[in-house]
């Protein structure tokens, strides 16, 4: 088709590509819906809502008495502000008001991550000796863990200076990961008791350490609160303790505020606006992220065993290049010394491939520093591989990998088998209950392959998305005005040994299986996976991928009330209210809501707050042997997938897939259709526009539209889409594409076959 260049210099390539949006009135409908629940979260853009406090800190819910990672619906964790700039971003390309993402992002440099007076002594910092060791255990029992003043263990840190040279200063660009919104527990900011929002943690005790089980403590320890060493002595055993701060970031948040900034600044750029401001920042993230790269210690990264046995790393050896589940950096309040840390942990629910692509090879969000591209570029292809070497026969991905076995570089046993030298662990970080359990998981982490998937095209994306692809369409059903789909999983075998030429390799995996162990409802998961197969489905034209998204969405609004979309949620784990919280024999203290912490305590002993809240009666009641306690929740970030998914489908122009939200049985079938288009088109290897395009072009071969950045062939196919009798589609059965050899014909009409599975016959043969 060589007049097509002639008519893109005639008409202007730019000109082309910036045409303004063209919604039908199906995906009106979405844009709608998606900019209706925005102005009920942020009230019309305000932050004056039930979702934001008076300091504009976005709560994890609305509700207050809430525990799964939080615990406490008012704080708010890196995630939460992650899904603030993508909520904006969406409403920026629905409104051409992108105010929202620069807002969005000030707040989270604002709330989440630490000032130069929040992380004094920096500059102190040796990146000879980053840290000194402490063994992790699966056991919470083993705590306070012992630190080891042994020479040689604890291998380099290879990025900390030229970040410094990059950005002018020694201090980390990265958010810490929760934050306490109301103050609740009362420990305010560098110790004043009264400042919100204040830096909290919760988790620092290994794999068994739910949240039922943690002692929550402030960052910025000034032994005011908990023991004679303030809460050190909780998780570190050391000779003397000194007074500091200590900072968590959770790796995936930070990479997805990576991406939600570089589709704003897409629409933005696309839409003649300008967010190059949010890019440069986003970049810097980016930038300090690759921490997340780092085994814990800084060890060389392959067959690691025992803490004094296995290398310490120098250069970049110690860098596995994945996202790990946390990196974590601290110091003296006197700004005399500091540390830092990676994470010898990785779970395929936190990479992202996508932000790798973003930093490696889009030159506005290029790294400043000197090897920061290059190394994410690495990361993207070590990424792909990672999820492919976890994808099971089914389609879902299995749990992670690590450096360090038991979080102390034990020897695993001899059935495991590895990547790149780490080895498989299906229940990454944390066991109660299994980190890979919820489907949640598979959502997070395939959204950003599959996106990436859309934006570069990446053959070995597009293979790994395929077949989940396959796996969502098998374990989602619309039955009337419902949803049902997996929201648990349980994991068996162990993936093949990895070898990079495997990537395409057939049959692989075949030990390796994930089994649905649980069915039902959460809202916020199925709106993850519904836009991972919104991003995959539209780049491979598969109708049947779209049709279910749209329509899942469509259901969904069956789930919507006054304060966005929830369901009713009998909570029997919040018996663990009266469980035991481990502390070690001997040790007391208090902490600032003026509970005693000994040991015995309960998760509501140390929380006594607790017993004010409006909603304590019922759960009080539950633990005196009523029922169980139910609530309708309504979080932030299940909330923001829900508008971003209903975004999506009308910035991309996919209202046409819907039925009207209505179904009879177990439907996953092709209810629209993609937009038709001349043979002649397609014979050149050109895909079919949407529904609805717009004619840019014609010539001999038909009439020609562009859609993300690529030409398409709008209109002009000469036979309808194949149609057939519907007894088959309520068998499961798809159409055959086109007419062909009959292998057999019963009541139902003739059967065909196409890649190894039956297909009925089109009607027009």
């Amino acid at each position: 088709m060589p007049s097509i260049r002639s008519a893109i210099a005639l008409l202007g390539a730019s000109a082309v590509m910036a045409a303004p949006m063209k919604r039908s009135g199906a995906s009106q409908k979405f844009a709608e819906r998606a900019m209706d629940h925005y102005n009920i979260i942020t009230g019309n853009g305000s932050y004056q809502s039930e979702y934001f406090s008076p300091e504009n800190v976005p709560y994890h819910s609305i509700e207050t008495l809430m525990v799964e990672a939080p615990d406490h619906g008012h704080e708010s964790v890196s995630e939460t502000y992650s899904f603030w700039v993508w909520l904006e971003a969406v409403n920026g390309k629905l409104t051409g008001d992108y105010s929202g993402v620069e807002t969005a992002w000030s707040y989270l440099e604002k709330h989440l991550i630490p000032d130069s007076k929040n992380q004094p002594g920096m500059s102190k910092y040796n990146t000879s000796s980053p840290a000194t060791y402490a063994p992790e255990s699966d056991d919470i029992e083993d705590y306070p863990a012992k630190l080891e003043f042994v020479n040689g263990v604890v291998g380099e840190d290879p990025i900390a200076k030229e970040l410094s040279q990059a950005y002018g200063n020694w201090d980390i660009y990265a958010m810490h990961w929760i934050i306490d919104g109301d103050n609740w527990y009362g420990y305010g900011q560098q110790g004043d008791g009264k400042s919100k929002p204040s830096f909290i943690n919760t988790f620092q005790r290994g794999a068994s350490e739910s949240a039922w089980k943690t002692v929550p403590h402030p960052c910025w320890e000034t032994m005011k609160w908990g023991g004679k060493n303030g809460f050190l002595d909780l998780f570190t055993l050391d000779n003397s303790y000194a007074k500091q701060w200590r900072y968590t970031a959770a790796p995936d948040a930070d990479a997805r505020a990576i991406q939600a900034a570089y589709f704003g600044w897409l629409w933005a750029d696309e839409d003649g606006q300008d967010l190059s401001s949010v890019a440069k920042k986003a970049s810097k993230l980016g930038d300090y992220l690759r921490y997340a790269h780092y085994d814990k210690y800084f060890k060389k990264i392959g067959n690691c065993v025992g803490y004094d046995r296995c290398s310490a790393g120098s250069g970049k050896n110690s860098a596995h290049y994945l996202i790990s589940w946390y990196f974590a950096w601290g110091g003296g309040l006197q700004g005399d010394w500091s540390w830092r840390i990676g994470s010898s942990h990785t779970h395929s629910g936190y990479q992202s491939p996508l932000a790798a692509w973003i930093l490696s090879t889009q030159s506005a969000f290029k790294p400043k520093s000197a090897t920061g591209a290059k190394d994410w570029a690495t990361s993207m292809d070590r990424q792909l591989e990672l999820f492919r070497w976890l994808q099971t026969p089914e389609g879902c991905i299995a749990g992670g990998a690590t450096n360090s076995w038991q979080g102390h570089y034990a020897q695993p046993s001899s059935d495991i088998t590895s990547f790149y030298g780490m080895w498989y662990d299906w229940q990454p970080v944390y066991h109660d209950p299994p980190s890979n359990n919820w489907t949640g998981m598979q959502g997070w982490g395939m959204e950003r392959v599959c996106s990436m998937y859309y934006l570069s095209g990446d053959e070995r994306a597009g293979l790994v998305c395929q077949n989940w692809a396959k796996w969502v369409k098998d374990n989602v059903q619309i039955s009337g005005n419902e949803v049902i789909h997996a929201t648990n999983l349980a994991w068996s075998g162990n993936p093949d040994e990895w070898k990079s030429s495997n990537f395409n390799k057939s049959n692989l995996n075949r030990s390796l299986h994930g089994t649905v162990s649980a069915t039902g409802i959460d809202l916020g998961t199925l709106a993850s996976i519904m836009k991972a197969l919104m991003w995959v489905s539209m780049k491979d034209g598969d109708d049947e991928g779209l049709s279910l998204a749209v329509n899942v969405m469509e259901v969904l609004e069956n789930y919507k009330d006054d304060l966005g979309y929830a369901t009713y949620e009998e909570r029997l784990d919040y018996a663990n209210f009266g469980q035991e919280t481990y502390i070690p024999s001997g040790w007391s203290g208090k902490n600032a809501q003026g509970a005693n912490i000994k040991s015995g305590a309960t998760f509501i002993d140390i929380r006594p707050k607790y017993k004010e809240d409006p909603d304590w009666a019922q759960v009080e009641d539950f633990l005196n042997g009523g029922n169980p306690p139910a609530f309708t929740y309504h979080r932030f970030w299940g909330q923001t997938e829900i508008m971003v998914a209903n975004g999506l489908i009308a910035i991309y122009d996919l209202g046409s897939y819907s039925n009207g939200g209505s179904s009879s049985g177990n439907n996953n079938s092709n209810t629209g259709s993609s937009g038709k288009c001349s043979a002649s088109i397609m014979s050149q290897g050109y895909k079919c526009c949407s529904k609805n395009c717009q004619v840019v072009y014609t010539d001999a071969d038909g009439d020609w539209g562009v859609e993300n950045g690529q030409w398409c062939g709008c209109g002009g196919a000469s036979t309808p889409a194949a149609k057939c009798n519907a007894n088959v589609i309520a068998q499961g059965y798809k159409c055959c594409s086109s007419c062909s050899d009959v292998w057999y014909t019963d009541a139902d009409g003739d059967w065909g076959v196409e890649n190894g599975n039956w297909c009925g016959m089109p009607s027009n043969c």
